[in-house]
């Protein structure tokens, strides 16, 4: 079970939150150009830090949130204007997650690489409609998943404990046989069929013009 931590010093987070939507909305085209993609996550101290025994920081609320949601859109907005200027195509979208808002991206692609984020989150066929206000972008559902296969077992030998073994075999047979878990199969160049057990993590909606 995550425990979640409390976060302290608002008003120094929103210091930090105005700096970097100030040192992230120009975009780096002579890096784009060479790489194809870019992105933006929410890298504000404590978000994103690293979880330490199972615990995380609270997502982000009220004014925190409200600024977080802004800055996000306010990057997104300035990268629009500078792709524009390009003249070619591109994939520009914001990563939405609205059940925690510190999780969300800016991100994209030119060149070869503008399909490349295509598959990264699982498309459903049930469309659902974006939760909050559009800000006239076009808005579309995904899910973003945890994939496991039965290679995730592993072996005694890789943990601390035998029991650190079975608790973690007894959490992987437990999500393969959920029915909430969407399985599928893929087969790779050299024919070899290895099944996916996907689980699901977050609705996400991926946003832009």
């Amino acid at each position: 079970m995550i425990r979640y931590k409390k976060i302290r010093g608002h008003k120094r987070i929103w210091k930090d939150i105005d700096l970097w939507v100030a040192q992230n909305k120009v975009l780096d085209i002579d890096y784009l150009k060479n790489k194809q993609r870019d992105y933006i996550k929410v890298w504000i101290p404590p978000f994103g830090n690293i979880a330490v025994l199972n615990t995380e920081f609270t997502p982000p609320k009220g004014k925190t949130r409200n600024k977080i949601i802004n800055g996000i859109f306010e990057i997104y907005k300035h990268w629009k204007m500078q792709l524009d200027e390009l003249g070619e195509l591109y994939y520009l979208k914001i990563w939405y997650f609205p059940k925690d808002v510190s999780k969300c991206q800016v991100v994209c692609a030119i060149g070869d690489f503008t399909t490349f984020y295509e598959v990264t989150f699982f498309k459903p066929k049930k469309e659902k409609p974006f939760p909050e206000n559009s800000r006239n972008l076009n808005w579309s559902y995904r899910i973003q998943e945890h994939h496991i296969t039965k290679d995730d077992i592993q072996e005694p030998d890789d943990f601390y404990s035998e029991k650190d073994y079975l608790d973690h075999k007894k959490w992987i047979d437990k999500k393969m046989k959920d029915s909430k878990t969407r399985i599928s199969e893929h087969k790779d160049a050299s024919g070899t069929t290895t099944t996916y057990y996907s689980i699901k993590e977050y609705d996400v909606w991926l946003g832009g013009n």
